[in-house]
């Protein structure tokens, strides 16, 4: 036996919150025929064209190489485009295509509806005490590293 059982494990209830949102998502991704951390580069090289592969990585909370995987991917598809930087020739800045801005713009459509059906189960209050948990949640698993 443990000295914590799974009910009473925080973690084990984001995870599985994470895993129902990570599949909502996936499925309401399909018409765009992107997965979530393909839409997750996407949304944010929409926000920030030119950004590197290793901001873009830590901004969409995966590896390096898994962000390579990735915008390979994107650009086999002409989602996105890769230059080498003006001043810094080993960086490359990644920005989107046009057809990229429609898959985004597509993808994004069905990702805020999943992110609205979420939210409409919570008030107001309860959205926003939520956002805050899960920030202190992050802030004290962050000091652990």
């Amino acid at each position: 036996m443990t000295s914590l059982s799974v009910e009473e494990r925080i973690g084990s209830h984001i995870k599985r919150a994470e895993q129902a949102l990570l599949a909502a998502k996936n499925t309401a991704l399909k018409p765009a025929a992107v997965t979530v951390p393909q839409y997750a580069a996407l949304l944010w090289l929409s926000e920030k064209p030119g950004i590197s592969a290793a901001a873009l990585s830590r901004l969409c909370g995966v590896t390096p190489p898994t962000m390579n995987t990735v915008l390979k991917n994107l650009q086999e598809r002409g989602l996105i485009e890769r230059t080498p930087h003006e001043w810094h020739r080993n960086v490359l800045e990644t920005r989107l295509t046009e057809q990229g801005r429609t898959v985004m713009e597509l993808a994004d459509t069905a990702a805020v509806r999943v992110e609205r059906r979420l939210a409409a189960e919570f008030s107001a209050e309860e959205r926003e005490r939520l956002i805050e948990l899960l920030g202190r949640c992050a802030r004290v698993l962050d000091a652990l590293k």
